[in-house]
């Protein structure tokens, strides 16, 4: 059964940087929709927001839910021959 890596502080850092900047330009783009705009708008910023949403959950699994590769030394051996 393959082991559970444990992120690093690096990584946890980088995960938490990555959170800061997207809840910042998440806030800035729904700020600036639909200024001074009469009627209705299209909620534009609603794609920008899934996207990074999205990205943001595949860095926490990324960082929080892997596991070591048993056979990456070998892979690594035998494509340096």
């Amino acid at each position: 059964m393959p082991r559970k890596i444990k992120p690093t502080g690096a990584q946890k850092r980088n995960l938490l940087i990555h959170l800061v900047v997207f809840a910042i330009a998440t806030a800035a783009s729904w700020m600036l929709y639909d200024d001074g705009t009469s009627g209705w708008a299209y909620p534009w910023p609603a794609w920008t927001t899934a996207a990074w949403g999205l990205a943001y959950i595949g860095h926490w699994c990324a960082v929080y839910t892997s596991y070591e590769d048993k056979g990456h030394e070998e892979y690594t051996r035998q494509a340096n021959n």
